[in-house]
């Protein structure tokens, strides 16, 4: 069986008209990665600069042999730092824990907790199981009203433009990483991931778990006063 290539067209028309449309299709593809860059320009911080808030989330990213991946390590480390300088007073941990092997916020609670972040200020989110999910989580379960976002700098500025579309009042912290296989894959996934999250922010779907209401945050930060 033969597979027949596609022709291009023949007359100057139909290769103008051809070229036309490939540039329309790449301007609408990267018009959603635009947004989440113009949208959250001004509201990116290091962990020297950031604004005092109460609350700090970090997001899941991966396991291996149930300990916190290297980038998922690095996201931690920042908040730890923020805890021990007074930055933030609460952290709280959002991921994946849809199966009984695999459960991200209760390691990143443990890394945290060997790290000098007292147990009773970590807050776990067990159905982070995408940012937006968490983001609206972090609102309308947690209560959260203004946090600072902690994630990769390829991933931060989706985290931060999703988190205020849940009505989240963000920073966002990007934090360093080795551009290894793993980083530019991250990077290419997310000009995709952005046409998913417009559309989050457009519609504001329900999280794939809401569930009830849970004083976790508020009980922390009453714990330090």
């Amino acid at each position: 069986m033969k597979i027949r290539r596609p022709r291009l067209p023949r007359t100057r028309r139909g290769r103008r008209l051809l070229v036309q449309s490939v540039m329309a299709a790449c301007v609408l593809a990267l018009l959603p990665a635009t947004w989440l860059y113009v949208s959250t320009a001004d509201r990116l911080r290091t962990t020297a600069d950031v604004p005092r808030t109460e609350v700090a989330v970090v997001f899941g990213a991966g396991l291996w042999d149930g300990e916190p991946s290297p980038y998922l390590a690095h996201r931690l480390d920042a908040a730890a730092r923020l805890y021990r300088a007074g930055r933030i007073e609460v952290v709280l941990v959002t991921g994946d824990n849809s199966r009984e092997d695999y459960d991200e916020p209760d390691a990143m609670r443990a890394y945290l907790t060997k790290h000098g972040v007292p147990a009773r200020r970590i807050v776990s989110d067990y159905a982070g199981f995408d940012t937006w999910d968490s983001c609206v989580r972090a609102k309308k379960i947690f209560g959260v009203d203004r946090a600072v976002l902690i994630s990769q700098d390829f991933h931060i500025r989706r985290a931060v433009a999703l988190c205020e579309a849940a009505g989240v009042d963000s920073y966002g912290i990007g934090v360093a990483a080795k551009h290894d296989t793993t980083w530019y894959y991250g990077g290419t996934r997310e000009v995709f991931a952005a046409g998913k999250a417009a559309l989050d922010a457009v519609f504001r779907p329900d999280p794939q778990f809401l569930g009830r209401k849970e004083p976790g945050v508020a009980r922390a930060l009453a714990a330090g006063r």
